[in-house]
This record gives structure tokens, sequence and C-alpha cells, in this order.
């Protein structure tokens, strides 16, 4: 599938809403329970651009196919060279190179921005989408936390990933 990326605008809200809604009302990939209204999912989009990160759209023919961004890992500045990124793309469209060319777009931008680790916080172990997607593009597992969430009427895990990006920690940053 060939999808234009670009960063989101306004305009993208209500289908990024959408996107996500469905993910909240039928996947373990967020612990959301409650989908976020269009004014929620605009101000989290806004927090993440004024930190200077990205928030992408896959658009084709003028409809949004998925979204994705990286934020700043954790508040603290000792994290300040490490990112977490998201990604969320229409059901019908999944497992069609969307989210992969999503993620490895992100990955560019915070590697060109100075950030040096990526990591991927994937609910569910069951979720081999995304965890399939990030080992394609170079991260490794890091970790699970089992069952730290309760989602659907069961236990469900937590899956930490990683990617070094740039020099890594071959180096300091300057």
């Amino acid at each position: 599938m060939t999808a234009q990326l670009r960063d989101a605008t306004s305009a993208d809200i209500p289908a990024i809403a959408a996107i996500y809604a469905h993910h909240v009302l039928h996947g373990t990939g967020t612990f959301e329970e409650v989908p976020p209204d269009d004014a929620e999912m605009a101000d989290r989009i806004a927090k993440v651009q004024a930190a200077g990160c990205a928030c992408l759209v896959a658009e084709q023919d003028g409809l949004v196919l998925g979204f994705g961004y990286f934020a700043p890992f954790r508040g603290r500045a000792a994290y300040r060279f490490t990112a977490e990124d998201s990604i969320y793309v229409r059901d019908d469209i999944r497992g069609q190179g969307v989210g992969k060319a999503l993620v490895a777009e992100l990955l560019a931008r915070a590697e060109a921005m100075g950030i040096r680790q990526m990591v991927a916080v994937i609910g569910d172990s069951e979720n081999v989408g995304s965890i399939g997607l990030h080992v394609s593009l170079g991260f490794r597992q890091v970790g699970v936390l089992k069952a730290v969430g309760m989602k659907f009427g069961r236990w469900v895990d937590v899956v930490q990933m990683q990617k070094a990006l740039g020099e890594g920690d071959r180096t300091l940053p300057s």
C-alpha cells in the first residue's frame, strides 16, 4: 500500500480520534477503556508537537489510514535522549505496511533531533503484529510486565521493546 506520510494537522483530529477509539473499544494495544473525544485527542497531539516531537498521519486518497507519534519517554531531565513511540492504524488495513512506514519515519525524525533510544511499550504480549513490526525495524524485546493491565475481563501483559538510534549509548551526546 502506498500512503503519503505527513505531519498531523487539526483537520486530522476526527479521523485520528476514530482510529484510536476503535483500538480502545476493541483492542489491547492501549489500556484506555473509554475513547477520548476529539478535544482530548487534539490536546494530546498539541502536547507532543509542543515538545518538538513528531505526530504523523498516513494518508491515501484523502483518507487517514493511521497515525503515530513519538513523545518524551518520561518527564525527568535524565530521560531527555529517550522517546516512546505509539502507532495506530485503521483495523481494515492492518498488516499492509502502513504502521511500519509510520514507525520508520518516526525513527528517522527522532534520530535527526538527537534522540538516542526509542522505546515501545506494547499492550498485550499476544499483540504479534505490533511486536513483529518493531522487531522488523530493529527493536529488541527488553522486558515483559506480566498481568499489569485488566481489560476485557482478562489480565494483559505489557511488552517493552527498545532500539538504539544513531550513536545510541556508544558516545555521549554533545
